[in-house]
């Protein structure tokens, strides 16, 4: 058939089994075990506490799909598990998991499909329900996903001529990106809103951090409490995607009104280009709006700047954030 292959059709309809066995390993910290017992199956086996057959199977999956290398019955890990999957390593980021692969997360995507195509967006809420629990696990599990990117936009506000002295952190989550501008800025407060639950988790990370004596929080979805006025910068970080323009524009709007004079607002996102298709990450994520929210989507960088005008911004700039796949939105 002149070369042509339905492998990557049946690869697509086989992701479910990476997912699993990334879980499994995440869960066994198999990837930890591979270093510590130089890559000798039986030591792996006796330290995560499984069976040498089960062990086996699982690294030679993981060394088919690029995780692991093999060389005479011994596994290797590559420098990106290494680096990112085991539990010693400053930059593991195993418990995303915990979030990204939860079952009520993936049930979005695979308990019905057709569904969400079809209606243009999640049945009922999906992830924007108030109060939804989610929020607790991706507060929690999330962290060593944003880290980089929340230091990254820190040290980007740090060198502003006016550093921001005051500064609402709108769906804080973890609250990872006000508290790193806490920490970037000796004497800035932060003001933190978001569901109860999910500020928990936050107000711990503010403790841990050792910013809490200028961390206090709002309780109570974005769109209905007050959030008071003359705040220097207003963050929105991963907060736009879940809503349609006219919603952005809302959200938007409040955030000028809360502004002090010369003040910002300032968003992360994945903003994809104007083709939609590129690059690959940020134009993905749509998809991923497409099945948790009703109508979110990720917007492109003209897409935010007509928002931006429409609210009563006069300047809307777009930048990358790497190596994060996000940018960096400012509305002045």
């Amino acid at each position: 058939m002149n070369g042509v292959s339905p492998q990557p059709f049946v690869d697509a309809i086989l992701g479910y089994q990476k997912t699993a066995a990334i879980k499994a390993a995440i869960a066994l910290d198999l990837f930890s075990a591979i270093a510590d017992e130089d890559g000798k199956l039986p030591g792996i086996a006796k330290r995560v506490q499984a069976s040498e057959r089960g062990v086996r199977i699982l690294c030679d999956y993981l060394t088919i799909h690029g995780f692991l290398e093999k060389a005479q019955d011994r596994y290797r890990l590559t420098p990106a598990t290494s680096t990112f999957l085991t539990t010693s390593s400053p930059a593991w980021m195993g418990s995303i998991v915990d979030f990204l692969a939860a079952p009520e997360m993936t049930a979005l995507w695979l308990d019905d499909p057709v569904s969400f195509v079809r209606n243009g967006g999640a049945a009922g809420l999906g992830t924007v329900a108030p109060d939804n629990p989610v929020w607790v696990k991706f507060a929690r599990a999330m962290v060593p996903f944003v880290a980089q990117t929340a230091q990254g936009v820190a040290h980007e506000v740090s060198t502003w001529e006016n550093a921001p002295g005051r500064v609402l952190d709108i769906a804080a989550g973890h609250g990872l990106f006000g508290i790193a501008i806490a920490k970037a800025i000796p004497g800035a407060e932060i003001v933190a809103c978001d569901w109860q639950a999910v500020l928990a988790v936050a107000k711990e990370n503010a403790a841990a951090a050792g910013v809490m004596a200028r961390y206090r929080t709002i309780v109570g979805s974005a769109f209905e409490v007050d959030w008071g006025t003359n705040f220097d910068l207003v963050l929105l970080t991963n907060f736009l995607h879940h809503f349609d323009p006219p919603t952005c524009v809302e959200i938007l709007s409040k955030a000028r009104r809360s502004l002090a004079p010369g003040g910002r607002v300032l968003a992360v996102e994945f903003v994809p280009d104007g083709d939609r298709i590129s690059p690959p990450f940020a134009a993905a994520f749509s998809f991923t709006m497409l099945a948790s929210t009703p109508h979110g989507d990720a917007y492109t960088a003209r897409e935010f700047e007509q928002m931006g005008q429409t609210a009563g911004f006069t300047k809307v700039s777009v930048a990358s954030l790497p190596p994060s796949p996000q940018s960096l939105i400012v509305f002045a």
